[in-house]
């Protein structure tokens, strides 16, 4: 009897962040050959430059409230973070052979924190498996034959695939491979993108000299923000000409939008949450006897250093010294943000390929056979493990929908 063998279908996978790469985990479970592609000289840059601080994976929060993160399109992240959400994704990395723990704040890390030991698991675990990681490949788009061009050191080269996975970052941190410049090779091709705009960003505020000279760098620990009737606690960062950190990137999405809607956005910064504001005046109205108003800040409400400094900045001299004006600003001292930093300084971007323009299984309407997965997608969310959950969850269903796209075919 005769065997005729059936040729194994192909993918190629552009891009070789976390979406790129569980994409291709999943392909390769399901028999069918992958190539790899990454513009850099090795693959998941921004993730190990993500965990330098320590490699934030995920959020151990409950399902609706990690859904909610993702604001208006939690509705379309909703069944692929179902399919593999924040439990399912610490299974995974206890598959690699990477034990995690669960911080005071709830998120998720590695036992060793530090992203390059579970990368090489991972990438390991893909090289031996039949995974072929090509490196110094920037995507040029298709030629006339529907082959994929690619740069490289040797001069340019085309590649046919049966399908393909575009997991092209957004525009920040371009350095690192995420540059948005597949943004044209896609328009022209008809498909829906929603422009690339900074997320988990810092912003302008326009400090004197003296402040940022003296103050730039310094943390504001143990302070809250509201905007918008929305009031969280924190801390943040006083940048040369504004502000960056956790706490602001929580609001920088609603930040970002009423700066484009309006030309600023006005937050209400308070220095001293854990006191009322009536405390705050009591404390104040103490008698101080020898000691300078600073002095007296400090050992009452323990305000000093760039929070002081803070404060003589943004109220005249003479609300310094009217003790009523000056416990209303500490606990609601107007800050006036006028332009978000720019998107390649960002830790991510929003905008991207719009859901619209693709099926449920993440291909786009407009190109069949092409899938997109990562942070390329319409979709932002703030730090806190948030950003890397939803890159592997849809890269896991891009990878899915070319399995199941190709098996019909």
């Amino acid at each position: 009897m005769t065997t005729i063998s059936t040729p194994r279908k192909s993918v190629a996978i552009i891009g070789g962040g976390p979406a790129g790469l569980m994409a291709a985990e999943i392909l390769n479970q399901g028999g069918v050959d992958v190539d790899l592609f990454d513009a850099m000289p090795s693959v998941g840059r921004k993730f190990l430059l993500a965990g330098v601080g320590g490699l934030n994976i995920t959020h151990s929060e409950a399902a609706a409230p990690f859904l909610a993160r993702y604001g208006k399109r939690s509705s379309e992240l909703q069944p692929l973070l179902a399919a593999f959400g924040n439990e399912a994704l610490q299974e995974w990395v206890h598959g690699l052979g990477v034990e995690t723990f669960v911080g005071s704040s709830g998120r998720v890390f590695p036992k060793e924190m530090k992203a390059a030991p579970l990368l090489r698991a991972w990438i390991s675990r893909l090289r031996s498996s039949g995974v072929r990681i090509h490196v110094r490949h920037r995507w040029l788009g298709w030629n006339k034959a529907g082959q994929m061009r690619f740069a490289t050191p040797d001069g340019e080269i085309s590649h046919s695939s049966n399908a393909t996975i575009l997991a092209l970052g957004g525009a920040s941190w371009a350095k690192l491979g995420s540059d948005g410049l597949w943004q044209p090779l896609l328009a022209e091709k008809g498909v829906v993108i929603e422009p690339l705009s900074a997320a988990n960003c810092g912003f302008d505020i326009g400090w004197s000299d003296h402040l940022s000279e003296r103050f730039a760098g310094s943390p504001l620990k143990a302070v809250a923000i509201e905007f918008k009737g929305v009031r969280k606690q924190g801390e943040f960062v006083l940048t040369k000409g504004g502000v960056e950190g956790s706490l602001i990137y929580t609001f920088s999405a609603a930040i970002r939008d009423e700066i484009k809607a309006n030309g600023s956005a006005d937050i209400l910064l308070d220095l001293a949450p854990g006191k009322s504001l009536e405390r705050v005046l009591e404390d104040l109205k103490r008698p101080r006897g020898a000691d300078s108003m600073a002095s007296h800040l400090r050992r009452k409400l323990g305000i000093e250093g760039v929070k002081a400094g803070l404060l003589r900045e943004e109220i005249s001299r003479n609300d310094f010294n009217d003790m009523n004006k000056l416990a209303a600003a500490i606990k609601g001292l107007p800050l006036k943000l006028l332009a978000a930093r720019p998107i390649d300084e960002a830790i991510s971007s929003a905008g991207g390929v719009c859901f619209e323009a693709m099926s449920p299984a993440l291909m786009l309407e407009k190109i069949p056979g092409v899938f997109c997965a990562g942070e390329m997608l319409d979709w932002e969310a703030p730090t806190g493990g948030y950003l890397i959950t939803a890159c592997l969850a849809s890269g896991r269903q891009a990878g899915l929908g070319a399995l199941e796209w190709l098996n019909v075919r």
